[in-house]
């Protein structure tokens, strides 16, 4: 068992009372501490009062559905990582799921295999690991008239400091390690989300579009599609 699980402590979302069991026993078995919550307004009374590492929510529940849930918990922590245990499969519901600021999104029946690997994986991708050879304690870049400490997620210019999610964050810093150079749907799939599903491409889609919100007011930087095959980062006048 690795020291990131070891350390992780969750909030588990689920109406079900033969599923929470049975999931909530299995983490604890890896060594994750879990909070359950039986509905969606629990949930996030709970939240509101601890200090969670992951939340795993399930959609249809009585009371507050997942969605608006992860959109709740979204406006009081942009960072924590939310991934969805749902039955609700079909596209239009695994989009609105990143829509609405979830991580990962896990459809049922899964097996625990596939549960656990996935929360190492998200688990991994958030923390600040010194031993990571990809990043450096203090890792800052310049993109025109913007800041972007890719340390602590934050993007700054002279008026503003936008906090990112781990996901926008991861993105961006991508994007900046390739300025002004073509980066694949493919590469950034399988280097952010581990996979180059096709919800989840569409999912980053969501996030591309969020990015360009943030860098607006400065004319001089852009994220271009480049063909349908995949984005590039073009900032006019780059001295780096």
């Amino acid at each position: 068992m690795n020291k990131i699980q070891k350390k992780a402590s969750l909030l588990l979302v689920e109406d079900d009372p033969n599923l929470s069991e049975i999931v909530m026993d299995f983490l604890m078995l890896q060594g994750f501490r879990v909070t359950l919550a039986r509905d969606g307004e629990e949930g996030l009374r709970i939240f509101h009062h601890g200090n969670f590492d992951l939340v795993l929510l399930d959609v249809m529940m009585p009371r507050r559905d997942g969605f608006l849930l992860a959109e709740e918990i979204r406006l009081l922590n942009e960072n924590v990582p939310i991934i969805f245990l749902t039955a609700r499969s079909m596209p239009e519901d695994r989009i609105r799921g990143f829509k609405s600021g979830c991580d990962d999104y896990i459809t049922k029946p899964f097996s625990t295999e596939e549960l656990s690997l996935r929360l190492e994986a998200i688990l991994k991708r958030c923390a600040r690991v010194e031993s990571d050879p990809d990043v450096t304690p203090l890792e800052v870049f310049e993109i025109g008239k913007f800041h972007f400490n890719a340390t602590n997620f934050k993007l700054s210019n002279n008026r503003s400091e936008i906090s990112l999610t781990p996901k926008e964050g991861a993105l961006l810093r991508l994007l900046c390690l390739n300025m002004n150079q073509l980066i694949t749907r493919e590469k950034a799939l399988i280097k952010i989300w581990g996979t180059d599903d096709y919800f989840i491409g569409r999912s980053m889609d969501v996030f591309i579009t969020r990015l360009r919100k943030y860098l607006k007011d400065d004319p001089e930087v852009m994220i271009t599609n480049v063909h349908g095959t995949g984005f590039k980062l073009e900032v006019k006048n780059d001295r780096s």
